[in-house]
């Protein structure tokens, strides 16, 4: 039987801002040899974007539901729009001129699915899973495979 505690370790990539993007996440069972890895890199997109998006798709990619799942990241913007409660309150307002709305939105979707903590860890500092998902992120916006970032793009192109 697999543990119900996961760590899931993030990271997000864009090459230029916005500019081509990816994201890399880890997924390990705590007391579990098992470790999954997943990336995907996108057209244009933007580094937030990328730093919720790994965490939102490593949440999804659970199989079970009420998992107690550790997320390690070095994005401040995501951990602490979490921990700080600001994504609370900017559900409340419906997140009325707040960017990343839909990520943030499917973000909460999931997140409640879980019991879910976040941990901040300073980033390019040697930490063996950061560095990889760093890795797997940078690698992801560099590909040939890239997708569309729909929603980013079409608000990008009302800007122009």
């Amino acid at each position: 039987m697999k543990s119900k505690t996961v760590y899931l370790y993030t990271d997000g990539s864009s090459l230029g801002n916005p500019g081509p993007g990816g994201f890399g996440l880890i997924l390990e069972w705590a007391g579990m040899s098992y470790i999954k890895e997943f990336s995907q890199g996108f057209v244009k997109t933007t580094n937030n974007r990328m730093e919720l998006l790994a965490v939102i798709v490593g949440l999804e990619m659970l199989k079970k539901n009420s998992m107690e799942v550790v997320v390690y990241s070095d994005s401040k913007y995501v951990v602490d729009s979490v921990e700080k409660k600001w994504v609370f309150g900017w559900e409340k307002k419906n997140f009325k001129d707040k960017k990343n709305s839909d990520l943030w939105k499917r973000f909460l979707a999931v997140y409640r699915n879980h019991t879910v903590h976040f941990q901040w860890v300073k980033g390019h500092n040697q930490h063996p899973q950061n560095e990889r998902c760093d890795q797997l992120a940078v690698q992801a916006a560099k590909g040939k495979n890239l997708i569309s970032d729909a929603f980013f793009e079409q608000i990008d192109r009302q800007k122009t």
